[in-house]
């Protein structure tokens, strides 16, 4: 673990609508501002000037990707052949689709349970629920998580808890439908009744195992899968100026993710059923996240944050967030700094853009190109359609830069006040 991160941290976030901004453990990244001074990170475990850093990578030991995978190698991911499995779930997936029946099949006598009622967000009454069901069984060793972030987020959540009261992390096999690459971090969140928001994080919650099935993602709505995957081109694109991002494998890997969902991206929006495009974006989902190994402090950057301001508290999905803020914030970022936009303007050749030798002009083009595939996609949408008032602006945007007045604020305002 890096140094002044404890081993198990858990973290309460006030929620967007209570009078105070959001602490996360998702860092905060406001953009700079022309004249302004940025606060120079004393975390910073690698550097672009000179090119140095330290990689540190997660515990995953194994990941499984292709077609009937789950069938192929579900069992083999179990840590003993005496293990017994929880299975974390949504109740669409448990209802209408196969999938679970299948694996609590697979599982035979090794299937200690499922629960299926982990809503959007992970709300804490499911997630205190799915907890007093898995304490009970002393024979639990491993929870496999089903669905998108949610489930997997919980799953975390559950093992955190129990790691809590009898000190030991579950083993986690996640199995992802979606894109947004939960599956990828040591960080779990999830939200109460009232909108309070509330985060655990150790790196013994990475999951063991990953497993990419692209007959799993196929029970998956498609618009579901594109904006998830939004989430993904979020992660990559704000990784490539976080501080503490390494060059190798982080970066690279992030180029190298932008670039496959810009290609497979279109190609699944005609053919929603081709296996072998689901294969690509679900491989792109977690080279977008899945490098980051144990260096990152905090979150991952402007658009992450207000992501979280919009999401549980509006009911907005994280993939739409994304859609709706990624290419204002890179188009912020690209005016707002040098270095970041120097970073941002390494993506051009990547998604299809030629470079001009001007960082700024190439790092805007990447933010409209952004903007271009989210229209492309039919995933552009503003807060009027998501129903959030305008008389919540200054309380996302506080809560986005902790701050109340100021030219950073400001800016933020006037990107938040375009989303409508």
């Amino acid at each position: 673990m890096p140094p002044g991160v404890p081993r198990s941290s858990s973290i309460r976030l006030l929620s967007t609508r209570s009078r105070q901004p959001a602490r996360s453990y998702w860092r905060t990244e406001v953009p700079e501002v022309p004249g302004s001074t940025r606060r120079k990170s004393t975390m910073t475990e690698s550097s672009t000037n000179p090119l140095a850093g330290l990689w540190r990578p997660t515990h995953l030991q194994r990941l499984h990707y292709g077609p009937e995978s789950v069938k192929q190698h579900l069992l083999d991911c179990l840590p003993t052949e005496s293990s017994k499995a929880f299975i974390i779930t949504g109740n669409s997936l448990a209802t209408k689709t196969q999938l679970i029946k299948q694996v609590e099949s697979q599982l035979g006598s090794r299937h200690a349970g499922t629960f299926s009622k982990i809503g959007q967000h992970a709300p804490i009454a499911q997630l205190d629920e799915a907890t007093e069901i898995v304490k009970k069984d002393n024979s639990i060793d491993t929870i496999i998580s089903i669905g998108g972030g949610s489930p997997i987020d919980s799953a975390k959540a559950i093992s955190h808890r129990l790691h809590e009261q009898n000190g030991k992390f579950l083993h986690h096999i996640a199995i992802p439908t979606t894109l947004s690459a939960a599956e990828c971090t040591m960080n779990a969140g999830y939200t109460d009744k009232s909108g309070l928001k509330t985060g655990v994080a150790a790196p013994e919650l990475v999951p063991s195992a990953v497993i990419y099935d692209s007959k799993f993602a196929l029970e998956t709505p498609p618009w579901l899968l594109l904006s998830t995957a939004m989430r993904a081109m979020d992660h990559a694109m704000e990784l490539m100026y976080h501080p503490t991002s390494t060059e190798m494998p982080c970066k690279q890997l992030a180029l190298s993710a932008a670039s496959e969902l810009f290609i497979y991206l279109p190609k699944y929006k005609r053919d929603p059923k081709n296996e072998e495009y689901i294969t690509h974006l679900q491989l792109a989902s977690f080279a977008s996240l899945g490098f980051v190994g144990l260096n990152i402090k905090g979150g991952l950057g402007l658009s992450h944050t207000l992501g979280y301001a919009l999401g549980s508290p509006y009911g907005i999905p994280h993939g739409i967030t994304s859609c709706l803020t990624l290419g204002h914030v890179v188009k912020l970022k690209a005016q707002s700094s040098d270095a970041d936009a120097a970073q941002i303007a390494r993506m051009a050749p990547f998604i299809g853009l030629t470079r001009t030798n001007d960082n700024k002009k190439d790092a805007l083009a990447v933010g409209d190109a952004i903007l271009e595939l989210v229209k492309l996609l039919d995933l552009k949408t503003t807060l009027t359609e998501k129903g959030v008032s305008k008389d919540e602006v200054h309380t996302i945007v506080k809560t986005a830069t902790r701050q109340e007045s100021g030219p950073i604020y400001d800016h933020v305002r006037k990107l938040v006040e375009g989303l409508y």
